[in-house]
């Protein structure tokens, strides 16, 4: 992993701010809940797994912020923060399991000082950043296994070491063929409206020297025609309890060409995205976001003025449509609500 996404650095969270990748390189440095969730909210870390790590570092931040108020200034003080970080995005399932982590520990401890609240917060953070390149690395091996030697795989958003603390879920895969010795080339989908495949996957695969080819997303069906795909493999932001899967819009578009060309359609998830309160993907909220991402790129605005914008950031691709659900635990062939339950029960 030549870079960290997130990292602790002199009592502050340090964070690579994606939103300008790969023009310039910079971290950005964070010391409380209220500036983490702003964090997540514009983009400047992004990925389900990374979201999760930044939530729970976010949480720490805010207590060693609030350690020298009372008990009852600090208790109020962190609800609030609680409370912010919830709210910075609906989808990404990770958030939300990272903040009860978080709170079920808070609570462990609450007898404590706020300074020994605090410091027992950083460390269960420390752990689950620890922790996600672990899975990760996990998943790299069981997904690993499912790639030929010599493979052509599309994959569609940035699912690497940028989406997560480290290693990546779908390009964590890639990574640990490459390292198993394989040689893997990888078709990176340009991922509209914000780009997310041309700037931060293709960045990623340069910098380890892994063989990648941008396409826009519109051609992806082509490539699939001319045989020049043997697999697709794609992280996800959360997945129903039947299987159906969220990740960056344009996904299920991907998973239908997929199935028309008899091409195995892969999701690298953890287990915390899974999330067995959500029936199907039918109830899992998509976030809407800005008209602004669709009319042009940062400053400069193609789309003609007064034109109806819409912009849903993720789509949901139902579970008949997956190959497989490559997690921590192993493969889950042909998933759904049955072999979801029991993997879940480990």
């Amino acid at each position: 992993m030549k870079v960290e996404t997130l990292r602790w650095f002199n009592n502050r969270l340090e964070m690579i701010d994606q939103r300008i990748l790969p023009a310039a390189f910079e971290y950005l440095s964070y010391y409380t809940a209220s500036s983490v969730a702003e964090g997540i909210r514009s983009m400047v870390v992004r990925g389900a797994p990374a979201i999760g790590v930044a939530a729970a570092y976010g949480v720490a931040l805010e207590a060693l912020h609030l350690q020298e108020k009372s008990a009852d200034e600090f208790k109020t003080g962190m609800e609030t923060g609680f409370t912010v970080l919830a709210a910075s995005r609906p989808t990404a399932v990770n958030l939300f399991w990272a903040l009860q982590r978080m709170r079920k520990v808070w609570e462990s401890v609450a007898m404590q000082t706020p300074q020994q609240i605090a410091q027992r917060l950083l460390a269960e953070a420390h752990e689950i950043l620890a922790e996600d390149i672990r899975i990760n690395r996990a998943m790299g091996t069981y997904g690993a296994a499912l790639l030929k030697d010599g493979a052509r795989v599309l994959t569609h958003c940035n699912a690497g070491a940028l989406a997560t603390a480290g290693w990546g879920t779908a390009l964590g895969v890639f990574r640990s063929a490459v390292e198993a010795g394989k040689k893997i080339s990888v078709i990176a989908d340009e991922t509209r409206p914000f780009l997310q495949g041309a700037r931060l996957t293709a960045w990623e695969m340069v910098q380890e020297n892994i063989p990648v080819t941008l396409i826009t997303d519109n051609m992806a069906g082509y490539m699939m025609a001319q045989g020049e795909v043997d697999a697709v493999v794609v992280g996800t932001d959360r997945v129903a309890a039947n299987g159906d899967v969220a990740n960056k819009i344009g996904t299920y578009m991907v998973a239908v060409l997929a199935r028309r060309h008899n091409i195995p359609f892969y999701v690298a998830c953890p287990l915390s995205t899974i999330d067995m309160n959500i029936a199907s993907g039918a109830d899992i909220p998509i976030e809407e976001r800005s008209v602004d991402e669709v009319k042009g790129f940062r400053d400069y605005h193609w789309a003609a003025e007064g034109v109806k914008i819409r912009n849903p950031a993720f789509d949901v691709t139902p579970a008949e449509l997956v190959s497989g659900l490559i997690t921590e635990r192993g493969v889950v062939l042909l998933p759904d609500a049955q072999s979801i339950r029991q993997l879940m029960l480990g």
